[in-house]
């Protein structure tokens, strides 16, 4: 069985923040210890990012594991945002054809607790 952290993809759930209804997302994630990482490319203005900011309680899923935790927007100019983006972009510019750069450059991070 591959190691979690090389899965393509991890599943977030949020509630929404004027129904609160669960919203169910496909991303891409990057695992660093005990935090995984994720990249918003709408920033704050991302559905799933303006729930979490209301509701920071969130369930996330990477292969078989499955967790409800807590998620917060990546303080901006720390070395936490930095291994944030360095982690995408070295994960996911080789299984890409698209530059990703601008992508990892602009995108809002956020961290999602993972505790082993």
């Amino acid at each position: 069985m591959a190691d979690d952290a090389d899965l393509d993809f991890a599943y977030l759930t949020t509630t929404g923040r004027t129904t609160g209804t669960p919203h169910h997302i496909e991303i891409w994630f990057a695992m660093q210890g005990q935090t995984v990482y994720l990249l918003a490319g709408g920033a704050d203005r991302a559905d799933w990012v303006r729930n979490l900011m209301v509701s920071p309680v969130v369930t996330l899923e990477i292969g078989a594991r499955k967790r409800t935790t807590r998620a917060r927007i990546v303080e901006a100019g720390t070395d936490e945002e930095a291994l944030a983006r360095r982690s995408l972009l070295e994960k996911y510019s080789p299984r890409s054809t698209d530059d990703l750069t601008g992508w990892s450059r602009t995108a809002l991070p956020v961290a999602v607790d993972w505790p082993a």
